[in-house]
């Protein structure tokens, strides 16, 4: 199986996106809801809570595991990458979304200005603005951190009256850093459920760009690439899930996000 991991309930839409553009393939989520959010957390605890996660994923068999969340890739996908899996099993691959993303969103300027929108884990990582000047020096990049998002959005309040002010403010903050930004990314896996507020916030002509699409055509990409990986991964079509935390809390939750009935079950790490 293809390993999706977050923190929580945001991965769920790429894994919405990768099933939709790669539906033959057998998946199987983890939402580590129990330690969630970790957007606020030190790199050492995101990284210590994630190699937890992936190894859990390899446990149940999965040859590759996506961090589809944007903190586990700022902080810690390298370390696990150049670090751990030479222990583990170097034939396994952990990938994670800040580096699909960062390869094309310079195509979708055309002032080669843009904004970030992000949780402050990833904000402060500065991950983005390193990655994306690797393959658009060029381009300038503005970021705004958004630490209100997520709760509101686990809390089911990003529907409400209350989330456009939280929306309108940091929309604005990043917005006034520069009026060239013609495209504002969203760099957290949750957003994309505040999506219509945020372009309502940003004004018309703001091109706004969520993660799972270009995620899953990197993975497509990917698996063409790599066969010794793409020959290992099981083709029935399955999808499970698990989370760390309550199943029942998670499966009410997890329809948002998912766009389907999620049937989930718990388990320890």
């Amino acid at each position: 199986m293809i390993g999706v991991f977050d923190s929580g309930y945001g991965g769920l839409t790429v894994l919405r996106a990768l099933v939709n553009k790669l539906p033959g393939y057998d998946y199987i989520y983890l939402g580590d809801n129990a330690r969630a959010p970790y957007g606020t957390r030190s790199f050492e605890t995101v990284y210590e809570y994630t190699l937890e996660s992936v190894k859990w994923l390899f446990s149940q068999g999965c040859p590759l595991v996506i961090l589809a969340c944007n903190t586990a890739s700022a902080k810690a996908l390298r370390s696990i990458q150049q670090k751990d899996l030479a222990h583990i099993d170097p034939s396994r691959r952990v990938l994670g979304v800040i580096r699909p993303t960062t390869e094309v969103i310079g195509n979708y300027s055309s002032t080669g200005e843009i904004g970030i929108l992000a949780t402050p884990g990833t904000v402060n990582s500065k991950s983005y603005p390193i990655e994306i000047g690797k393959f658009f020096p060029a381009l300038k990049v503005f970021q705004q951190a958004c630490p209100m998002w997520v709760p509101l959005i686990e809390n089911n309040e990003h529907l409400t009256e209350g989330a456009d002010f939280f929306v309108r403010r940091c929309v604005k903050a990043l917005m006034d850093q520069s009026p060239k930004i013609d495209t504002v990314l969203l760099a957290c896996t949750h957003y994309p459920l505040l999506q219509e507020k945020i372009a309502a916030a940003a004004g018309a002509g703001i091109r706004i760009v969520n993660q799972g699409d270009i995620v899953a055509e990197s993975l497509a990409d990917y698996l063409q690439r790599h066969p010794e990986i793409e020959q290992k991964l099981e083709k029935n079509g399955s999808r499970a899930f698990f989370t760390t935390d309550s199943s029942e809390e998670f499966d009410k939750q997890a329809t948002t996000f998912y766009g389907s009935t999620v049937k989930s079950k718990h388990t320890k790490l």
